[in-house]
């Protein structure tokens, strides 16, 4: 069975789809937290909610996995680095790091990956990336920075400041490999990536969580949830269909059709999706400085995503070649997820 699927289209519809799926994958991560928050309060360990979480996920994609069998076989280090990165790493390092510092400290920390995202792009592919997207990222930060508060609690842990850099790291590594050999036209297929990456990072998630040791009559029990007892279960299909399954599909699909840099950014909206649903369902209201921030993160999200190029011409716009011009030039840069289009900027020198 082929594991790989034509290549995106590009252009302003598929730019336009692949924000919407954008959108989509940032509100169903962001609605993890409010639903994971209610099975802690009744008496699992954070991890091994995390465990349920990606487990389930992973059982529920075996069809795709055995669909798209050969995937391992041609590209088994991006899957080893899906896994491990974007799936376990992330969850893991950023639970480590809420035990030693303050929530809020650890999630800004770990949503700067869009920063480092662009540095990824300008330093190691050497790619050019614009002004645009630059003053996205740092309006997005910069609006996080408001909605979580930041300034409530600065008492580092060194330990606990790596394993949130750790965190902020592997977000990155899950946004660079998304995108991973769209540029060459035969891009692994993204649902047999996420299959496969949540199969090893539920491997690897056992070994960490000691799932074993899990309270497991919780799950046949009763939360609180918005003044509600909401049975456990429900709320675990939530965070297993949407929140993982629903997010990882559709978070991995926008990545191809926009560019990991812009999706990125528009990634960033999951921290104020979390804040507004633990606002609505949990009773933890926001402040106006934390509704100032989602609109400054929102503004980052939107500044960020016009930084894309409508259009992807085959040949170098900015310097015209006898012959037809060589796409897979240096100076043409990766506006779209597949790399092939005009720069990002006119205004940002190539390498």
């Amino acid at each position: 069975m082929p594991d790989s699927k034509p290549p995106t289209l590009h252009g302003p519809s598929a730019r336009s789809t692949g924000l919407a799926l954008a959108l989509l994958s940032a509100v169903a991560f962001g609605g993890s937290g409010p639903a994971a928050k209610p099975l802690i309060n009744a008496g699992l360990e954070p991890l091994h909610v995390t465990w349920l979480r990606v487990a389930g996920a992973a059982v529920l994609l075996l069809p795709l996995a055995w669909r798209h069998r050969a995937l391992p076989l041609r590209h088994p280090a991006l899957l080893a680095g899906f896994g491990l990165l974007a799936v376990a790493g992330v969850q893991a390092c950023y639970f480590v790091a809420i035990s030693r510092i303050p929530v809020g400290v650890a999630l800004l920390i770990e949503y700067l990956a869009p920063a480092l995202v662009l540095g990824w792009v300008r330093f190691v592919r050497r790619r050019p990336v614009s002004r645009a997207a630059g003053i996205g990222v740092v309006l997005a930060v910069g609006g996080l920075a408001c909605v979580v508060e930041v300034w409530a609690g600065l008492g580092f842990d060194p330990l606990g400041l790596l394993f949130a850099l750790g965190a902020a790291c592997c977000q990155v590594g899950y946004f660079v490999l998304a995108d991973h050999g769209a540029d060459g036209g035969a891009a692994p297929d993204p649902l047999g990536v996420v299959a496969y990456g949540l199969l090893i990072g539920a491997l690897v998630l056992t070994a960490v969580a000691r799932p074993w040791e899990m309270a497991w009559p919780v799950l046949g029990g009763r939360a609180q949830l918005a003044g509600l007892q909401v049975p456990t279960a429900a709320l675990l299909v939530w965070i297993v269909l949407v929140a993982t399954v629903a997010a990882y599909l559709t978070g991995v699909i926008a990545v191809r059709r926009l560019s990991p840099q812009v999706a990125g950014v528009v990634a960033c909206l999951e921290a104020v999706v979390a804040t507004v649903l633990a606002w609505v369902l949990l009773g933890e209201r926001l402040s106006a400085v934390q509704l100032l921030g989602g609109a400054v993160v929102l503004a980052g999200a939107y500044v960020a995503q016009r930084a894309t190029p409508a259009a992807a011409p085959a040949v170098p716009v900015t310097e015209p070649v006898g012959g037809g011009g060589t796409p897979g030039r240096e100076d043409v840069g990766d506006g779209t997820a597949g790399g092939a289009g005009r720069r990002l900027s006119e205004d940002t020198p190539a390498p």
